[in-house]
This record gives C-alpha cells, structure tokens and sequence, in this order.
C-alpha cells in the first residue's frame, strides 16, 4: 500500500482548492470525494465571486478585505469562468441611511484595489428601469459572477495535471493510527468495493459534514461545530432586459440578490434558514419561495408567481458556530484546526468561494512543519485550466475563424466553460458531424466524452446540472437519450479499465 503525502476528503471547492495547491508545491496527494466534485454546497451558491459588502454591516473588514482580493485574482486566473456584472442597489431610505450605504460602498472601493472592476457609484434610475416607478435613486457596483461548478471541476482539473489522484465517488468512513501514517478505510460508492490508504497528513474538508465526518471516522469528538444555514434560490424566465444585477434590502435587514442567469433567465436569492439534518436532503420550503416572492415583488414592476418558477436549489453552508443568534450574524469566514494531538489531521470549517483560493494556501502552509522544505504556493501565478487568455470575445472570435460550420452558442458556452481548453474538444474536427449524437441545446457525443474521461463525469445530472447548466433546458426524452448513450459509454468505459488491470 503507498503512502500519499496529504489525504483530502472532500470535493467541494476547498477540497480541490486544497489539493491542486499542495500537488503544485510537488507533494503525493490524493483526494476523496463521496459523490460527485462540487456536488453540494459549492455548486448551490448565488454564483457570486465577491467582497460581500453586507459582511461590513457587521465589521468583518478583514473578511470583506481579502475577499476583494482574491475576487480580482481569480478574475485573472480564470477569465472564461468569471466575468464583472454591475450589481444596482436601489435606495429605501428607511431600511439603511444614506450615509451608511456611501460609507460602504467607499470601504468596497477602497479596501483593495480591483482594477478589473469598476468603481461603485451614485445612480440614478431611468424611465427605462424594471423597478417600480417610486424607486429613482440607488448605487451600482461591480463583483464577479461565476459558473462555481466549473470552477470546482477546473481546480480539481488542476489537481490532477499537478500530480494528484482524484478518487470520485469514493467515501471516506474510517481513520486510524498506525505507525506515523493515518490508514483510510474508504468504499468505491459505484461499486460497493472497500480499500485503504495510506496518508501522512490528512485534511478533512468535509463541507456541512466536517464535524460528523471526524468523529465518525476516528470515534473521537470535532473540536469545532458547525451550525448549518440552508440558502435557497428560485429561478423564473428572464424578468427584464439588460445584464445588471440588482442587491434587494428587505425589512428583516437581510438582502437578495437579482441576477440574469445563462442569457434566458433570473436567479433570485438567496434565503438564510437555520438546517438540521442530512444536507444532502436539503431543499426549498414554501417559506422560502413565499419569501423570495415577496421581496422581488417589493422592488421590480413586473411581478412573479409561483407558476413562474422554473427551477429551484438549495444548499448548506457551513459556517462557524460561533453562537451567534441569527445566521445573518454569523462570520462567513473560516478557520483552519488541528483535529488530533498525534498525526496531524486538519479540519476545515466555514469559509466562501470566493476565498477558497487563499483558504487553500493557507491549509497547506499550516502543514509545511510535516514536510522538509516546502516550496511556496503557486497558485495565485497558474492560470486555472483553459484560462490561459485575456479576453473572451477575441478567444470566440478565434474559434469562429478557425471552425466557421460551430454554431454560435456552442461556441459561447464552450469559451465560458472551458476557456482554450475548447480546442482539445475540437481537435481533429472538421465539420459539425464531428462532434457525434447530438443531445440538444448544442450538447454534443464530443463534449459528452471529453466530461466522461477529463472530468469524471458519470451520471445525466453531473453532466446537465454541474458541467453544464443545460438540465434547465432539457426535456424528459432529452435527458432519457443521454441517459441511454451514459449507460453504454460507461460500460465500455469500465470494462476496458478492467481488461487493462486485468492484462497487468
């Protein structure tokens, strides 16, 4: 049995942030993810890389800070995936004053520069507005709006180009001691199959399940809680025209967020529940969409209605128990614990994707006394997969030039999802019937296969639900076609692995 030099459990966005980080500082690392990479919080988020000018209210500068940081960062290491959007707030004088929001919003200016991002200002609202007529004054920003499950895939893609080994579906139910190596016990979830491994270091990465992770593994009890918050978002048909977001006050004091959402439609979110139970289980209440409802209705003069609604998801965060009362008060920052008093084991709790990056390096740097002479990180220098560009039209314009038979939209998505990676989807491609079945909405047998063998990919909702955002779009044949042509892909795909381990 090898040893590994860091074990990570966990694929989510910290897990594969923390994994490509440490595989790019040259250690063996090997990560397991109980189902699917990104396959709950990460990918339930607003889709927001931000400073979280909210978090002010409550004086978490520091937070906002690095925040602001790492969101022009990650700009430029992964421009296909992150792109700026002017987010309006619109002014109500009895919920915050004036001042306040001025005050604010000149910290957001000022807290880190953000070139890439312009400048908040003073609005003033046209006749040409969606909101209702008596709202006429408010302010713009400008944070990121992100595709966060391709941004879990590209880092886990990262991981692996740095060296790691990325174990999917493969659940973690056992930690034990022995010698000075943790021992796994971890089950293939596809095929039942138990195996272990061996690891120096172990971080547990775990999500809303990192405390219950811990002690069921080792028996012993988490130093650390989490309390869970479920947020959840509705999404109706494309409710103005235009690609503004709007920051929505309500009179709890809570805010939501209006954002255009894969060119046809409007997310709106999110809600802040406290949970209890398996996250997994997590999904929208009646109480949640009444509320969402509600506090859209207040603002824009068009209202919606439940039949509107075309789509919902809810995910949990996991944020530090830190007992506060309310989950609004609640830090969205992180904290990195040493779990065991003999072979390190470090744990994960709370933290937000935007700061996943800084998360990740600074994990691994709390585990440089393990190892002799770790280099420093290097990813705030190495582009995420495909992001090596500047600009997004030129790279379109590029592809058009070179494959003039692509359609448009495929092109589009493709730039946004895997930035230059696009040309390995079409290498040897000379003309559309290249790309093989066609599945709908500019889904293709290529793209299909490229998700099965360089994304770990396996199932219809992996694939429409988190590589793509296309199961909005897809009807029940559709979905049924593709779930067809996995099934024998698959098959061939594992029979082949076992011939060839069998020929070993």
């Amino acid at each position: 049995m090898d040893t590994y030099d860091l074990a990570v459990i966990g694929g989510g966005i910290n897990g594969v942030g923390i994994a490509a980080d440490a595989a790019g500082r040259g250690l063996r690392v090997a990560l397991f993810e109980q189902s699917d990479l990104g396959g709950a919080t990460s990918t339930a988020s607003t889709k927001l890389v931000h400073g979280g000018l909210r978090y002010l209210e409550t004086g978490e500068y520091l937070l906002v800070r690095k925040a602001l940081k790492e969101s022009q960062l990650l700009l430029e290491l992964a421009p296909h995936l992150i792109e700026p959007i002017d987010i309006h707030l619109p002014y109500q004088k009895h919920l915050r004053p004036w001042w306040m929001i001025r005050a604010g919003l000149f910290l957001y200016n000022h807290l880190a520069a953000r070139p890439s991002y312009p400048a908040a200002r003073a609005l003033k609202f046209g006749s040409n507005s969606p909101l209702r007529e008596e709202l006429t004054h408010g302010f713009s920003f400008s944070d990121g709006q992100v595709d966060d499950a391709r941004l879990v895939i590209l880092n886990a893609c990262q991981a692996r180009q740095f060296g790691a080994d990325i174990f999917v579906r493969h659940r973690c139910s056992k930690l034990d001691e022995e010698g000075d190596d943790w021992v796994l016990g971890v089950e293939d979830t596809t095929t039942g199959a138990a195996a272990q491994f061996r690891a120096r270091v172990v971080v547990n990465a775990g999500g809303p399940w990192v405390s219950d992770l811990f002690q069921n593994a080792t028996g012993k009890p988490a130093k650390r809680q989490v309390k869970m918050v479920k947020g959840s978002h509705i999404v109706v048909p494309a409710a103005y025209p235009g690609k503004q977001a709007y920051m929505l006050q309500n009179e709890d004091g809570r805010i939501a967020f209006v954002i255009p959402y894969l060119g046809q439609f409007t997310m709106v979110g999110t809600t802040e529940a406290e949970f209890s139970g398996d996250p997994a289980d997590a999904e929208i209440s009646p109480q949640e969409i009444d509320y969402l409802l509600e506090i859209y209705n207040s603002y824009l003069a068009h209202p919606i209605e439940r039949k509107d609604i075309v789509y919902t998801w809810s995910g949990v965060r996991p944020l530090i128990d830190n007992r506060e009362t309310t989950a609004t008060k609640t830090s969205r920052d992180y904290q990195l614990v040493f779990e065991n008093s003999r072979l390190p084991l470090l744990s994960v709790y709370g933290g937000k994707l935007t700061t996943y990056r800084l998360l990740a390096e600074q994990a691994v740097d709390k585990l440089a006394e393990f190892y002799a002479e770790l280099p420093a990180s290097r990813t705030a220098g190495d582009c995420l997969p495909g992001g090596d560009f500047t600009d997004r039209q030129q790279l379109e314009d590029e592809i058009a030039q070179r494959f003039p038979w692509l359609p448009a939209q495929i092109i589009e998505r493709w730039v946004v999802s895997y930035g230059s990676l696009a040309y390995e989807l079409l290498a040897d491609c000379n003309e559309i019937t290249d790309l093989g079945m066609q599945f709908g909405y500019g889904l293709t047998q290529r793209e299909v296969d490229y998700q099965i063998d360089r994304e770990w990919a396996r199932t219809v909702d992996d694939i429409l639900w988190r590589r793509t955002k296309l199961g909005i779009l897809f009807g029940d044949s559709e979905k049924q076609e593709l779930e067809n042509y996995l099934a024998s892909r698959i098959r061939a795909k594992d029979e082949n692995k076992n011939k060839a381990v069998a020929d070993l």
